[in-house]
Formats: C-alpha cells, sequence, structure tokens
C-alpha cells in the first residue's frame, strides 16, 4: 500500500521539512514493518500536533490537509473551506511501543468532537473532527471507540458526535512554517480545542500500552493544557 501523502491521484510535493523539529525524525520516511499510521482532525493542528508528539511510541508527525477534493492544496485554499478538506495530524507510530487505542483515547479527549464545523473559535469545515484509517482493523476500532465515547459524552450532557470517520484518504503536507509549530522560536502558543474533560475507557477491541503516569501529564481541566506542556515527549521512567 502507498504512503497515505503518495496516492495513486499524483505525488504529494511540498515544502515540509526532512526532519521533525523535535522528535529529529524522518517526515516522508517509509513505514517499517513495525510501524503504523493514522490521520486525525481535532481542531486547529498546530496544538493538535503537539499533542500527538508527546506520546511515547510516537514516531514522527506531520501536520497537513486531508478529506477533501482539491489536489496539493495551499492553506489559503483550505481555510476558504472550498476545498473540503481538515486541518489533520498524521501520527507515524511503533507498533510495540502503541496501540492504536492509545492515540484514540488522546484524540477523544483532547477536543469536543460534537461541534461540527467548528472547534473552539475557529469555525468553518476545516476544523471538522475527523479520523482517517489506512486499515480495515483501524477502522473498526475507531468506529467502537466513538461508540462508547458517545455513551460517556450523553451521560454529561453533550450532543452527538460529529467526528468524520473515512478511511484511506490522502494526505498533503502543510507548509513548512507549520510543521511542528509550537515548538519554534517565535511561534504565537494558540490551541483552538476544547475538551470535555470526559475520559474514553475501554471499548471494544482495546488494547492500551501507556500507563497512567503519561495520561496524567494531559491534564484537560486546565485550559489549553497542551500549550502548558513542555515540548519534549512524555518519559517513561
Amino acid at each position: 500500500m502507498l504512503p497515505s501523502w503518495l496516492s495513486p491521484r499524483g505525488g504529494a510535493e511540498s515544502s515540509a521539512p526532512a526532519t521533525h523539529a523535535v522528535l529529529g525524525t524522518p517526515l516522508k520516511a517509509t513505514l517499517m514493518a513495525d510501524q503504523e499510521e493514522a490521520i486525525f482532525a481535532c481542531g486547529c493542528f498546530w496544538g493538535a500536533e503537539k499533542g500527538f508528539w508527546r506520546l511515547p511510541g510516537v514516531v514522527s508527525t506531520a501536520v497537513g490537509y486531508a478529506g477533501g477534493q482539491t489536489e496539493q492544496p495551499s492553506y489559503n485554499e483550505v481555510c476558504s473551506g472550498r476545498t473540503g478538506h481538515t486541518e489533520v495530524v498524521r501520527v507515524v507510530w511503533s507498533r510495540p511501543a502503541l496501540d492504536f487505542s492509545d492515540l484514540l483515547k488522546l484524540f477523544w479527549e483532547c477536543h469536543d468532537p460534537t461541534q461540527g464545523n467548528r472547534q473552539g473559535n475557529d469555525t468553518g469545515s476545516q476544523y471538522r473532527s475527523a479520523i482517517y484509517t489506512f486499515n480495515p482493523e483501524h477502522l473498526q476500532l475507531a468506529l467502537a471507540s466513538r461508540d462508547a465515547y458517545q455513551v460517556a459524552l450523553s451521560a454529561k450532557g453533550y450532543g452527538a458526535i460529529t467526528t468524520e470517520i473515512l478511511a484511506d484518504q490522502t494526505f498533503y503536507f502543510a507548509e513548512d512554517y507549520h510543521q511542528q509549530y509550537l515548538a519554534k522560536p517565535g511561534s504565537r502558543p494558540y490551541c483552538s480545542a476544547m475538551p470535555t474533560q470526559t475520559l474514553l475507557g475501554d471499548f471494544e477491541g482495546s488494547n492500551y500500552k501507556l500507563p497512567k503516569q503519561v495520561w496524567d501529564k494531559y491534564d484537560w481541566s486546565i485550559s489549553h493544557c497542551v500549550l502548558r506542556s513542555d515540548n519534549s515527549p512524555i518519559a517513561l521512567s
């Protein structure tokens, strides 16, 4: 299978840098045998990317655009709302270290998936919540986690989850200056995500690998928790 960023619809050329600004890993390397990938959209991709790159076992992250019909879109084009794309984070992880369940836990808990074409103060289809998978098992886990999280949200008075869950969407790298934006000198500390302070528990097929000490580093009761955290990956002691 071709990587998400190189589909039969055309090559994904971009100005994205060669290596991750925090992890030091290649952004465009072919997946190794023990690695997997998925794409997540949960509001402004600056803060979302930082949330994922801090997880132990994540090999690389990159921000970009997916879920629409325009090939090789620019940031301005996506912001117009006419490309159909949403701001996303591509996550590559080590299968021995992380389960897809761990990534789903962070995804659901780090934003409000009931807001439709909006997240916090950011409005438009480019800010919609989404999960894009690349194998049937991940798709089923995403759907099962959504159903479990809906039960938890409904118990707290939230409405229906609006997250788009699809398979095999092409990923287009965002411009260089967006990559690992919050780790770069002079960046504007901004994150639109609105966590519901609702935790995702066990769901059908879940197999969490990360210990509680990792999740304790994410305190969704603190306003803009991700912005206030260190840029470095969370260490397992």
